[in-house]
């Protein structure tokens, strides 16, 4: 199984939230990456490429191949910080 995603990372919850919200206002998700995330995938507006299980923290893990494609998921907490999570297809 694989899947492609993006996400932004930020340190706080409260951050993560207010993201979300600007994102649901229709704020681009991938310039706010840019902006935002302490990720190194914030340089290419969140994308985290094709991902197989076992290759991202668990709580990701989890959202990108249990939770419905499309959906803007979190803040989903890690070792890393706070993630938004957005999945566009597995297979």
């Amino acid at each position: 199984m694989k899947a492609q995603a993006r996400h932004i990372l930020v340190k706080t919850s409260e951050e993560a939230e207010q993201l979300k919200q600007r994102i649901a206002k229709g704020e681009a998700f991938d310039v706010l990456a840019r902006k935002y995330s302490t990720c190194p995938s914030g340089k290419r507006g969140g994308d985290l490429g094709e991902i197989r299980p076992g290759q991202m923290v668990g709580a990701i893990d989890a959202v990108i191949f249990k939770k419905p494609l499309r959906v803007v998921h979190g803040p989903v907490k890690s070792k890393f910080g706070y993630h938004l999570v957005q999945v566009f297809y597995r297979d």
